[in-house]
């Protein structure tokens, strides 16, 4: 019997519009009143977390990649770099000259370019890409484009004196191996081909959901998830039910228990039907 519910947000939870679907709402809505509890597994931070889910009225929350768990009362987890580790990182980003960002428990600071991308206007921008734009072009750019040192003094941001859970930085996939030689003491992931998160070692989802179970007093066969990719998997392969989206990566497809439609079309309150969690009074319109 299933007790918990964890989404994924970007690509899952939300659609392209970063809008929560009505049935989406109305399908959570009836999940909580027979006693299940739901809410997110993401690689956002809690920064404006309640904006990004569409103020859903949520029960549980992972963020960072499981680095921090919390619920509107207590924190469950907490996962941050050690010292030795995060001064590591920041070598790296200044010596390299990198666009990165540093997360808080309340904030995220670092590359001004990235915080850029961080903002809605951005995103409203980025909708207007047209599909054709080459990859290869992206891809160059996140390799080459080093801005001057002044910009990348990372030794001098204040947050690095608070605890940091998760490193954001702009690179390419074929960049994997070398970070990995680079950072050994972290824990690489990614959730599209032009970001990757750099977390603590040993770190994931799945983690932090296990810190859930303990909390709720629940096993990984009462825990559904709902994911859309790579740093998705992981959990998928180990919840008691992993639903990928219609609209995953066919790697991502391939390790979950049930492939539901896309995040534009219903896809969470089908999956919910589809394992009789939905209440036959609740509609998708």
């Amino acid at each position: 019997m299933i007790k918990m519910i964890l989404f994924d947000i970007d690509g899952t939870l939300v659609n392209k519009h970063a809008h929560a679907l009505d049935s989406t709402k109305k399908a959570i809505i009836a999940a909580q009143q027979q006693g299940i509890i739901c809410g997110v597994a993401t690689g956002r931070g809690p920064i404006h977390l309640t904006e990004q889910i569409d103020a859903l009225n949520l029960d549980v929350f992972v963020t960072y990649n499981g680095q921090l768990v919390y619920t509107k009362d207590a924190t469950l987890h907490a996962q941050a770099f050690s010292k030795e580790t995060l001064e590591r990182i920041v070598d790296f980003a200044d010596a390299g000259h990198r666009q990165m960002m540093f997360g808080g428990r309340t904030r995220m600071e670092g590359s001004s370019l990235m915080k850029f991308g961080q903002n809605s206007r951005a995103k409203r921008l980025a909708r207007f890409i047209p599909k054709w734009f080459p990859i290869s072009f992206a891809k160059n750019f996140l390799v080459k484009f080093r801005p001057g040192k002044k910009e990348c003094r990372y030794h001098e941001l204040n947050i690095l004196d608070e605890e940091i859970y998760q490193c954001v930085l702009l690179s390419p996939v074929e960049e994997k191996d070398y970070l990995e030689q680079q950072l050994p003491d972290c824990t690489l992931t990614r959730s599209n081909p032009y970001v990757v998160d750099i977390i603590p070692q040993g770190g994931s989802k799945l983690r932090g959901i296990k810190k859930c179970m303990a909390h709720f007093q629940l096993s990984l066969n009462e825990v559904m998830v709902f994911g859309d990719n790579w740093n998705d998997i992981e959990m998928l392969e180990g919840a008691g039910i992993g639903v990928a989206m219609g609209n995953a990566p066919a790697g991502v497809k391939a390790v979950a228990d049930y492939v539901t439609d896309s995040n534009e079309e219903h896809g969470i309150f089908r999956a919910l039907v589809h394992y009789d969690i939905l209440k036959e009074n609740v509609d998708e319109n």
